[in-house]
């Protein structure tokens, strides 16, 4: 499974940005679930939002701000970022949880830097 992450990049405090990432190397049904976590200097990585098979989940700094929809049909990932904060300047790594032969199998992209000034 190859996870390819596009977007990022800068923005003021208060703007927007968009991430996305497409999976490719397994079907959409084998996914399990797909989305975000971030990594910001000196910090633990942490998830910001991902979307399973039964619904989606964001981490609390982000909730009311950031929107994660998942395409199927294109299996990729859409992650909508409003009202960014400059704690939100980290990298962000798309992360997806496939079904494999043997098991369940975690899976990251490369990160993509995305920069909040104040």
């Amino acid at each position: 499974v190859q996870l390819q992450a596009s977007g990022g990049g800068l923005a003021q405090a208060g703007g927007s940005l968009n991430l996305s990432c497409a999976a490719s190397g397994t079907a959409p049904s084998s996914v399990l679930a797909i989305g975000w976590y971030r990594q910001a200097p000196g910090k633990q990585r942490e998830l910001v939002a991902d979307a399973t098979n039964s619904g989606t989940n964001y981490g609390d700094s982000v909730k009311g701000r950031f929107t994660i929809v998942r395409d199927n049909a294109r299996n990729t990932v859409y992650l909508q970022m409003n009202s960014l904060k400059p704690e939100d300047t980290a990298v962000y790594y798309c992360s997806a949880l496939a079904q494999s032969e043997d098991g369940p199998v975690n899976y990251w992209g490369q990160g993509t830097l995305v920069t909040v000034s104040s």
